[in-house]
This record gives structure tokens, C-alpha cells and sequence, in this order.
């Protein structure tokens, strides 16, 4: 009694782990398959996956509908327009109900290859994490057992193509066992999420009739900082736009020509700043109008989350954090304005004695449900309009340029809106009930950090979305040297083969 006391005090049910039997037969086939899995997956990571290259991202895509023809799974490339191809998978079960989709991306960030320890196309194993010194060691011999603290570096290594691999290796378990799955099942694999799912949407409304289904499960993702499954019923929305602010015509020297000349660096500083203070509240009017507040069972379950603001300030050597006192989960409900990246002249060794031409700033913003990513940009580009800039979306004239103290070009604007199920649906209550039954206590969360394109999705085939992720927290998604820890593989897998036959 006082065990269950305990699991429900945490909100997390009474359901230990491993009693789902798709999962047990899951670590029983990979407990004797590693080395081919990992083979298969380093395959699929072998091969380059920006999404604007074009001849690549259709190498992937033939792959993977590859490996589901091995598994008995009818599989196409879905196209539309100037979309990417979907791979698209079905598996129809007599007598079927309803219809489960899984929805994972296989293209990934862009990168430099400078800036990675090994080619992001040449997946590694190393025995522990870089951060950790871990090495390079060669894939032990089919039958030996992998270490499970072991890590596979490569891009898209955890996000997106872990729970590819980890899928098809669940349909090879559940068949070895001679388990059936009990709800039609589809598979949508998507080739330009990083790239903002700009096609995805058209692409899904156009061949509505193959991607319909009663729930998409996202797996996209890291798990929980406690090593606990995520199960999260939203993701924010983003929408980003690049700024650049103008000086003179060409470098100036900063002797001759400093406190007389504009600087367009310290300008934009001073631009940037004004958007946000200290605590990382956004300082844009209007920007947090519209947000739709947390239901009570949404605000119980962010309260009952394990706190982990502790152990990762540690983990990542900060001295303080912005919104505090609040916690990492009660920021991530809130929208977010970052500055992702900056550029003007050169730094370091390169540094010239100048006063640059330009400075441009590339900014994301993360968003909640109820706000709409078309007025949060038009809110932040009125807020520039109001600092005494003359706004362009094209390079200035020298006319313009002179016409104008202070001029800034606004490009890009791509974004979606964020969405959310309902966590009180029957739905809902039974995925975290199959969840838990092959993985023990989870968390669970009204909204996930980051960003996927639900709203396109739920839009476009009139589904609900709920994200169940795979990967560590510590991956280095959308950074240099990405990883995947091989423990986290091997949960997933057990966890798609729960889910697969739920």
C-alpha cells in the first residue's frame, strides 16, 4: 500500500514497468540483435539529410520505405508540390477500429563539419559522452552485448532518426513473437521538419484519405531531464525572422571615423535589448496577448513534474537562470523570444580596427497556444518601427539608406502555431496507461519546449497529436556533435512495440 501511495502522491500511476508484453518481447529480440540494429541504423545515418539537398533527402527516403517493405509493411513516397517526398507506411488489421499514426522527420539540422569532433555523416560509437572524454571504440561483435552507456554520434543521430530505427526493430520483435496489432497502423516520415515543415501541411490536406487517423503519436524529441519518459500533449510553436541594421556604405576605420560614423553592431545590441529585460520577460507590446491559460488538470501536471533546475545548472555550468524563481517546466508553458545567432564584421585573430557596414541577428520565438505566429512577427516588427527604424525586406538603396537614420530588413517570418490535446481525453488516459506499462512512471506535460508542426497536422487530417519522445536530454539536438545514448535506443524500442500493439 505505501508504494502506491507513493506512486500517486508523484501523479505517475501504479503500473511498474515491463508488464506490456509487445515490450518484453522487444528487449528479448534487441538483447539478441544489437549489433545488426546498430548496423541498420548507422546505414540510415550514413547518409547526408539537409533538407535542401534534394538528391540525398530522396536516398533517405528510398531507405526507409526500404526497411518497412522488409518488414511486411506496404510503404510509398507521398509527393506534393515542392515538398520533400513523406514516407508513408500502412499496416491494415482486420477488424480495426481505428487507426494509430506515428509521425517521425528523418531530415536534419544544417551544420558545419568543422565544428564536429568526427564527420556528422560518419556515425562513431564512443563509450561515454565527449563531455565525458568518451573515445572512439569499434562496434563489438554480433552476440557480445553493447555497453548501454555507449553513445552513437552522427547528425540526426537522436533527432530524428532514433525512433525510425526504433520502430522498425519493434515490427521485427512484435512479429518474431507472434504478436498482432490490434488498430490499423500508419507511418509518416517527414523530410523537411527541420527545414519548417513548410509543404508539410498542403502535402497532408492533398492526400488526406492516407494519412487520416484517430491519433498521431509524435516521436520527436528528448525524454525527460530524470531519464523518465515524456509524454507531452503539446509542443510551442516557433516563428523566426532575420534583422539587419545598416552603418556606412563600407568599413570604416574605427579611428577615423569612430564617434562620428554609426556603428550598426552597437546599434542592434542596443535593438535586441530593448525587447527583453533581465528576467527574460518579452518587452513587445501585446506579446503575450491572446495565450490560453492551462487547464487544472494541465497546471497539476506541470506542478508534479520532477524539478531538475538543480542538477542542470550544475550539468551546464550556469550562474543563474532567467524567470527565477520559476522552474524550467513552468518557463516552457510560456512563449519565448532568443537571439540564435549574430554576425557583423569579424572577431578573434581575424578582428580588424573597423566600424562594420552591417549587423544582422537571426531570432526564434517559441510559442503558446492561443497566439498566432503572423501577429507575434507584425507586434515585434512594429516594436523595431517604433525604435526610429525605417522598415525594408531588401537590401536599402543608397537613397533610402540616406534618406533614413536608422534602417532594418526584415526577412524570413516562417513559423506555426503551437497546439495542445486535451489531457483529460480517453485517448490520453490510454496512452499514458500503455506508456507506463512498458516503461514505469512517466512525466507528463500539457506542452514540450520545443516545436513540431502539430497544428499543420491536426489542421490539415482533423487529428490530435500527442509527442512521446525517445531521446537523452543531453544530445546535442540542433548543435554540433549530436548523439544518441544507446540506453535510450533501447528504451524506445520497447516503448514503440507497446504502442505499436496498443
Amino acid at each position: 500500500m505505501r508504494c502506491a501511495i507513493l506512486f500517486l502522491t508523484l501523479g505517475v500511476g501504479i503500473l511498474p514497468a515491463q508488464v506490456n508484453p509487445a515490450s518484453q518481447a522487444a528487449r528479448k529480440w534487441r538483447e539478441t540483435h544489437e549489433r545488426a540494429i546498430v548496423g541498420e541504423f548507422f546505414d540510415l545515418l550514413a547518409i547526408p539529410n539537409i533538407a535542401r539537398d534534394r538528391g540525398n533527402i530522396r536516398r533517405n527516403a528510398n531507405l526507409i520505405a526500404k526497411m518497412l517493405e522488409k518488414r511486411g509493411v506496404k510503404a510509398q513516397l507521398v509527393e506534393h508540390g515542392p515538398a520533400n517526398p513523406v514516407v508513408r507506411g500502412e499496416i491494415l488489421t482486420p477488424g480495426a477500429t481505428r487507426t494509430i499514426v506515428f509521425y517521425a522527420h528523418y531530415d536534419g539540422q544544417p551544420l558545419d563539419p568543422k565544428e564536429w569532433a568526427t564527420p556528422p555523416f560518419e556515425p562513431v560509437l564512443r563509450d561515454r559522452s565527449l563531455e565525458k572524454d568518451g573515445r572512439v571504440v569499434a562496434l563489438p561483435p554480433a552476440g557480445t552485448p553493447f555497453d548501454p552507456e555507449s553513445r552513437i554520434y552522427a547528425r540526426s543521430a537522436s533527432d530524428d532518426k532514433a525512433p525510425i530505427i526504433a520502430i522498425v526493430t519493434a515490427l521485427d520483435a512484435i512479429k518474431a513473437a507472434g504478436l498482432k496489432t490490434k488498430s490499423n497502423i500508419r507511418f509518416v516520415f517527414e523530410g523537411e521538419e527541420e527545414a519548417g515543415s513548410i509543404n508539410l501541411e498542403a502535402l497532408l490536406a492533398a492526400h488526406k484519405d492516407l494519412f487520416t487517423g484517430d491519433i498521431w503519436l509524435i516521436c520527436d524529441g528528448p525524454v525527460h531531464q530524470t531519464r523518465r519518459q515524456l509524454v507531452a500533449f503539446g509542443a510551442r510553436g516557433v516563428v523566426g525572422f532575420d534583422v539587419t541594421v545598416y552603418g556606412p556604405r563600407r568599413e570604416l576605420h574605427s579611428g577615423h571615423y569612430g564617434n562620428w560614423a554609426p556603428n550598426p553592431a552597437m546599434e542592434l545590441v542596443r535593438l535586441l535589448a530593448s525587447m527583453k529585460d533581465d528576467t527574460g520577460h518579452v518587452l513587445v507590446d501585446g506579446f503575450y496577448e491572446g495565450i490560453e491559460p492551462l487547464s487544472e488538470t494541465e497546471k497539476r501536471a506541470v506542478a508534479e513534474a520532477p524539478p531538475v533546475d538543480v542538477e542542470l545548472i550544475r550539468e551546464l555550468w550556469l550562474g543563474s537562470t532567467e524567470g527565477a524563481p520559476k522552474k524550467l517546466v513552468e518557463l516552457l508553458q510560456s512563449p519565448s523570444f532568443n537571439i540564435r545567432g549574430m554576425a557583423s564584421s569579424r572577431i578573434g585573430d581575424q578582428a580588424s580596427n573597423v566600424i562594420p557596414s552591417t549587423a544582422s541577428a537571426s531570432i526564434d520565438m517559441r510559442l503558446v497556444k492561443g497566439m498566432d505566429h503572423a501577429r507575434t512577427i507584425d507586434r515585434v516588427v512594429e516594436h523595431i518601427r517604433k525604435q526610429g527604424y525605417f522598415i525594408v525586406d531588401a537590401d536599402p538603396s543608397a537613397e533610402a539608406r540616406m534618406a533614413h537614420p536608422k534602417i532594418a530588413k526584415i526577412t524570413g517570418r516562417e513559423g506555426y502555431n503551437a497546439a495542445r490535446t486535451s489531457m483529460d481525453l480517453p485517448i490520453s488516459q490510454e496512452v499514458v496507461r500503455v506508456v507506463e506499462s512498458a516503461r514505469g512512471p512517466s512525466v507528463k506535460l500539457p506542452t514540450m519546449g520545443g516545436s513540431v508542426p502539430l497544428v499543420a497536422i491536426e489542421r490539415a487530417v482533423g487529428t490530435r497529436t500527442i509527442t512521446i519522445p525517445i531521446a537523452n536530454h543531453d544530445n546535442n539536438q540542433h548543435s554540433s556533435n549530436e548523439n544518441l545514448r544507446l540506453q535510450n535506443l533501447w528504451d524506445g524500442i520497447e516503448l514503440m512495440a507497446a504502442l505499436l500493439t496498443m
